[in-house]
């Protein structure tokens, strides 16, 4: 039960973060807080991974600090899975001073280097040559770090999935691929517009060996991700982690996903990964006072980044003029 009690506390950190998040994009009360003007506190949606969190939870487990990772427009998970501080992230979000990237990247260009955490990305599939990079550059410096790669199902059918796929097989690259499929790409259903058997079955006509395993099983994900990593780890080359989960909010926190079919969210929410998890905890005789516990330090710990980030200072504006790319001045000219 150890290891379910430590996956639990990753994701029940996971999914207060996204519920903290996701009122404050909108303006609500809740126990996370309020601005003290009513407004919201995040400007501009969000898009949340409330309902996923088995995935970057089983993964990040098997990883160090010196592993890389790319994310996605939907990485607040995989951030925190992978050890970034939830309080510089909240910040991040609400466009402060004391964020990861100074309150100028937002939700969807977080990252932290110092944990491996090479970025989120706000281009769907942008992230995956980004990885094999990442990836090529482990290989020569030698070792056995790895980079866990996150992209979702809409991914596949762009062409940097099938470029970085073909590179890190004929390169021999540590990286591990990891579709977390949801079923939904923005407000579109995957399946009608994919051709064949989706992530698994494009990876194994590539060669790229992998696994498909249910997502929202958090100790099947664990499982499934030790076993491809430590092919990965043992210089086996890439392989792919196919995650059947499901999006349980909309493409992005004000959306109503009025386009779902009657009862799919309904049947989904029977599977969520969280309820799953604390099911088998009480079964296997981990005390009820232990795990509410746990749900209640992480409430608490996002209270107090919210907290944090509200209060924290916006960035001097002479900040817009740094981390810019300079172009040379026309001299291309």
């Amino acid at each position: 039960m150890q290891q379910l009690t430590s996956l639990y506390r990753t994701m029940v950190r996971i999914r207060a973060f996204e519920d903290a998040a996701e009122v404050a994009s909108q303006g609500g009360v809740s126990a996370y807080g309020q601005a003290a003007d009513g407004s919201a506190q995040v400007r501009g949606p969000l898009h949340l991974s409330t309902g996923q969190e088995a995935v970057p939870a089983g993964v990040c487990a098997h990883l160090r600090r010196d592993d890389y990772l790319t994310s996605t427009h939907r990485g607040h998970g995989h951030t925190l899975a992978k050890g970034a501080d939830a309080g510089r992230m909240m910040a991040e979000l609400f466009g402060k001073s004391t964020g990861f990237n100074g309150g100028k990247g937002g939700s969807m260009h977080i990252a932290d280097f110092s944990v491996g955490m090479l970025g989120a990305n706000g281009v769907v599939a942008a992230g995956l040559p980004i990885a094999v990079g990442a990836a090529h550059a482990l290989k020569l410096r030698g070792g056995d770090a790895v980079t866990a790669c996150f992209f979702g199902d809409g991914a596949i059918n762009r062409g940097p999935f099938l470029e970085a796929l073909n590179w890190a097989r004929v390169y021999g690259l540590p990286v591990l691929f990891v579709c977390e499929d949801n079923r939904w790409s923005a407000t579109t259903a995957s399946k009608p517009m994919t051709a064949g058997d989706g992530a698994s079955a494009r990876a194994a006509a590539l060669d790229i060996a992998g696994l498909q395993v249910d997502g929202n099983d958090v100790l099947a994900v664990h499982a499934a991700a030790g076993t491809l990593l430590a092919q990965v780890r043992g210089g086996q080359g890439p392989r792919l982690l196919h995650a059947i989960t499901y999006r349980v909010k909309g493409h992005v926190s004000v959306d109503k996903a009025a386009y779902r079919p009657a009862g799919e969210l309904e049947a989904a929410l029977g599977t969520d990964p969280i309820a799953r998890a604390r099911a088998r905890l009480l079964e296997g005789g981990v005390p009820a006072g232990e795990i509410e516990a746990i749900e209640r330090a992480a409430r608490e710990e996002i209270a107090a980044a919210v907290a944090a980030a509200d209060a924290a200072p916006w960035p001097e504006a002479g900040a817009a003029y740094t981390d810019v790319q300079g172009t040379g001045e026309g001299a291309w000219r």
